[in-house]
């Protein structure tokens, strides 16, 4: 999967190690079509003869997220692997109410203009989080 070459990829360029646990999360989130919790992950793992503990899977969910290569999905409540990767701005969701489908986006200008929002309200924004839920144009028709 390219999202996954492109992580590990990352992983090495800032000084991570590839594990084996890195390498099993990031496979299952290429391979999934939806946002998965670490239970799900877990359960996964299991089909395929493979076994990490629930803070394993957490503790290498929470690198991944933190280096953008993977997103928790709030609506969802679960993880994703990023699609965009460096794409420039926030990285944000609209996710299909009625499948449970996801699009990933990013918008400068949306990350700039709530960056400026929060400054007003006398804040230092450091991280940005939107979703929006509705009904995909498959589930429309």
């Amino acid at each position: 999967m390219v999202e996954t070459r492109k992580a590990l990829k990352l992983l090495r360029e800032q000084g991570y190690r590839i594990t084996t646990p890195r390498r099993q999360v990031l496979g299952i989130l290429a391979e999934a079509q939806r946002p998965l919790s670490p239970y799900e992950i877990q359960d996964m793992l299991k089909e395929k003869g493979e076994y990490l503990n629930h803070v394993t899977i957490y503790r290498v969910l929470e690198l991944l997220c933190s280096l953008n290569l993977a997103h928790k999905v709030l609506l969802a409540g679960g993880f994703v692997i990023c699609s965009l990767g460096e794409s420039r701005g926030c990285h944000r969701f609209v996710v299909c109410r009625e499948c449970g489908r996801l699009k990933e986006y990013a918008s400068e200008a949306l990350c700039a203009e709530e960056t400026e929002m929060a400054e007003q309200l006398g804040f230092r924004a450091e991280q940005h989080f939107s979703e929006f839920s509705g009904v995909c144009a498959t589930c429309q028709k």
